[in-house]
């Protein structure tokens, strides 16, 4: 796209070059918003692991039969 710009620049063709630069500026934000998703994909989340004081105290309060 550069190489284009720098063409109209050359020719003389001032509507294609501002077209041109308006779709690069384009281009650069998408690249950098897709740059910014990987480092975020990239990112670790713990999610921790429960321990086992917290999972046994969690107690049935089901009663058993009475025959």
């Amino acid at each position: 796209m550069i190489a284009r710009i720098t063409e109209a620049e050359l020719e003389g063709w001032l509507g294609e070059i501002e077209g041109l630069q308006v779709s690069l500026a384009g281009a650069e934000e998408k690249l950098t918003q897709l740059d910014a998703e990987q480092v975020r994909q990239r990112q670790v989340i713990d999610l921790g692991m429960p321990r086992f004081s917290q999972i046994a105290t969690r107690i049935s309060t089901a009663t058993s039969p009475t025959h």
